[in-house]
Formats: C-alpha cells, sequence, structure tokens
C-alpha cells in the first residue's frame, strides 16, 4: 500500500512538465517555492533566547521592582493554574527555566494540556573565567538569561488536569529552579510586591500613604525618668 501524502507538503513543482524550456522552468520554480504552509500565526520563536541577535553586551542589572503600584504579570492570564514566584527577585538562567518546562512535560505525559511560558531568556550573562586579572573588557558570552520579578508568574498550564497533579508537576518545576515558588489558580487576587491584594485591600488603599493606627495618635508619652 502506497504512503498517503498531505497536498499541503507536495510542491507545485512536482507537477511542471519536463519538456518545456529550462529558463520556462526555472522561472515556475521560483514561483511556486513554498517554504512552509500558509499560516495566520507567525512562526513560533523560542523562549530560551531572545529573537534577534544581541548587538551590545547587557549589564548584569536588576530585577524590575515594580516600586509605583503595578500588579503586571502576578495573575494567571491564559490557563488555569500558574507557578509564581513567592521570595524575592532573581536571574534565572535558560538551562534553569528548560529543565523546569521538561520535569512538567515528563510528569503530565500523556495527558492533554498546554502550557503557557510568561518570561523569555533575553539577558546575556558574559565571564571571563577563572584566574583571570582584572579589567581587559566584560568577558565572552556565557549563557542567556531572564531576570524575573518577585510575585512573578512563569509557567501556567490549561486543560483537563486534576488539581493535584498539576501541584505535582509544579512542586517537581520548583525543584529545579532557584528560588521559592507557590501555586496559584486563575481568580487568585493580584499581588503588590510581596502583599496580596484580598480580604478588602485594594489596589487604591495600597498606593495611599501610611496611615496612624488608632493607637499611635492616642498612646501617651511617658514622662522623662528624673536623675
Amino acid at each position: 500500500m502506497k504512503p498517503r501524502i498531505s497536498p499541503a507538503i507536495v510542491s507545485p513543482t512536482l507537477f511542471i512538465p519536463r519538456l518545456i524550456s529550462p529558463f520556462l522552468r526555472h522561472t515556475l520554480n521560483n514561483h511556486f517555492s513554498i517554504h512552509r504552509a500558509f499560516s495566520a500565526s507567525s512562526a513560533r520563536q523560542s523562549w530560551l533566547a531572545p529573537k534577534r541577535g544581541h548587538n551590545q553586551k547587557n549589564r548584569k542589572g536588576r530585577p524590575r521592582v515594580p516600586i509605583g503600584g503595578s500588579t503586571r504579570g502576578t495573575t494567571v492570564v491564559w490557563g488555569d493554574y500558574g507557578l509564581r514566584m513567592r521570595d524575592h527577585d532573581r536571574r534565572v538562567s535558560a538551562a534553569q527555566m528548560s529543565n523546569g518546562a521538561d520535569a512538567i512535560k515528563k510528569r503530565l505525559r500523556g495527558l492533554r494540556y498546554r502550557m503557557y511560558t510568561r518570561i523569555c531568556a533575553n539577558i546575556g550573562v558574559y565571564t571571563s573565567g577563572n584566574e583571570n586579572r582584572m579589567g581587559k573588557g566584560k568577558g565572552n558570552f556565557d549563557y542567556w538569561a531572564s531576570r524575573v520579578a518577585v510575585s512573578k508568574i512563569i509557567f501556567e498550564l490549561k486543560g483537563d488536569l486534576h488539581e493535584q497533579v498539576v501541584r505535582d508537576a509544579f512542586r517537581l518545576a520548583a525543584n529545579k529552579m532557584p528560588g521559592l515558588y507557590e501555586f496559584v489558580k486563575k481568580g487568585d487576587p493580584p499581588v503588590m510586591g510581596i502583599t496580596k491584594l484580598d480580604q478588602g485591600l485594594a489596589l487604591e488603599d495600597m498606593k495611599r500613604p501610611r496611615l496612624k493606627l488608632p493607637s499611635e495618635g492616642t498612646t501617651a508619652y511617658l514622662p522623662a525618668a528624673d536623675s
């Protein structure tokens, strides 16, 4: 039985007759050349490396600190469950993030799900090696990394999955990456810094100046001790 070939991968150049002139055949080949099937979406890019190469060496820098009251990236958007960093900001290498993603895929093997990545390794790390004198430049490229802020969602999962199975998969992924992480679900309140905006606490309340407690205004000051 002959194998069936999908029409999407058959090149139209196979149906060009070979009795025409070589110039016309070359023109038709260039006109009908197809690199990939048509798609309205762009080709998927790797999240473990930037889309374009770096033109200059990145500084070490520090992760973004939302001092203006931003809660962006702290809630689940596309999936049903998420893995969120909860201790403090840090720099996570592409290899560490890849190990975490592989741990999730291995735990959920055979199940129907979709995983979303909310971060990208777009920061270059450069090293000059051991036992080198100081100076003489920043060093050579070593690996890609990502600056992950505190309370940032890293992975999201969506599908017909049991919550305990997802918790176990995220636990395995957290063990492969530096830092402390927590399990969140869709609909959980956002986080400003390390403060969760729940139990009546709104974003506007966090942006206001700190109010004095009732005890601070009524506390009587003790007289100075006599010498």
